[in-house]
């Protein structure tokens, strides 16, 4: 399996995204967006600043895992990651975002 981005719609009737690692992880899920068109952009955004280590929010969070948020120039979180066990396979995730993004495919399950 590649790495790939799926659009869904939640229960709430919004349009989100995730990204999908090859092992079928969920890497970075995204915030509900109105429109399908509004979460494709989402996806584009995902796919322009994955690259750049500056976009990278790094965090522990309290229960002594470790999670990052994907942000915009602007400063906007576009996309949060699940948590890991560790700032090493944090880092994984990173990685994997930051070297398949772009390339991934898009699957519409909406």
């Amino acid at each position: 399996m590649s790495c790939k981005f799926e659009i869904f719609i939640g229960k709430n009737k919004q349009f989100y995204f995730h990204f999908k690692s090859s092992n079928g992880e969920i890497v970075l899920a995204s915030e509900g967006y109105e429109t399908k068109e509004s979460c494709q952009k989402g996806i584009e955004s995902v796919k322009k600043h994955a690259i750049e280590d500056k976009y990278y929010e790094k965090k522990k969070v309290s229960n002594d895992k470790y999670m990052f948020n994907l942000k915009a120039v602007n400063g906007k979180v576009i996309g949060t990651s699940q948590s890991y066990i560790s700032e090493q396979t944090r880092q994984k995730g990173i990685e994997s975002l930051k070297h398949n993004a772009v390339n991934a495919t898009i699957h519409d399950l909406s």
